[in-house]
């Protein structure tokens, strides 16, 4: 497995089904994944248990100082923004909403480098407002891969259009295909 390969989610309303659906069935992944979904605190760790119900792999929330493993689903707890150091240790950090947010996604997104090998997959679902738009750029422009959900699938297509838009979004799909591309992209 490598720890080289990161997907990132960003996700909002309408995300815990979105996310389900995108897991359920999915073997490992060779891949650590982390999950940016706007979620008040307390609420976070429900939805963690209710990914891994349906997931062959463990979702935990994020913690502060953590080195991101292949295999593990990793889900940022609401309330603090989460930024990727050096693309493998999570940093928790309290601070301004942004986008009206917190955790942001485009904040988590941005903290990403390009990286010497392996590869990076960031992916927007159903929510509302533009927040992982920018996120989703700065991905693609590190020649990563971009994916969006799309709005026949979506609870509100706010957050995968404003994806789309950018020009940057590689495949704009519902969130089992989604799944199946993540497969076929790193296993």
């Amino acid at each position: 497995m490598s720890h080289n390969n990161i997907v990132i989610i960003g996700v909002s309303t309408g995300g815990p089904i979105a996310l389900r659906k995108l897991f359920a069935g999915l073997p490992r992944l060779n891949a650590a994944v982390v999950v940016v979904l706007h979620i008040p605190q307390g609420m976070d760790y429900r939805i963690a248990k209710g990914i891994e119900a349906v997931s062959s792999m463990p979702v935990t929330l994020a913690e502060d100082g953590e080195f991101l493993r292949a295999g593990h689903i990793y889900l940022a707890p609401g309330g603090y923004h989460l930024l990727l150091e050096g693309n493998h240790r999570v940093v928790l950090a309290a601070g301004a909403r942004i986008n009206f947010v917190q955790p942001s996604v485009d904040l988590a997104m941005k903290s990403l480098s390009r990286p010497l090998k392996g590869q990076i997959i960031g992916v927007v679902l159903t929510g509302m407002g533009k927040d992982g738009a920018e996120g989703i750029r700065h991905i693609k422009s590190m020649g990563g891969i971009t994916m969006a959900q799309d709005q026949k699938s979506s609870a509100i297509f706010g957050m995968p259009k404003a994806a789309a838009e950018t020009g940057a979004v590689d495949f704009v799909i519902p969130p089992d295909k989604i799944g199946k591309k993540l497969v076929e992209l790193l296993n």
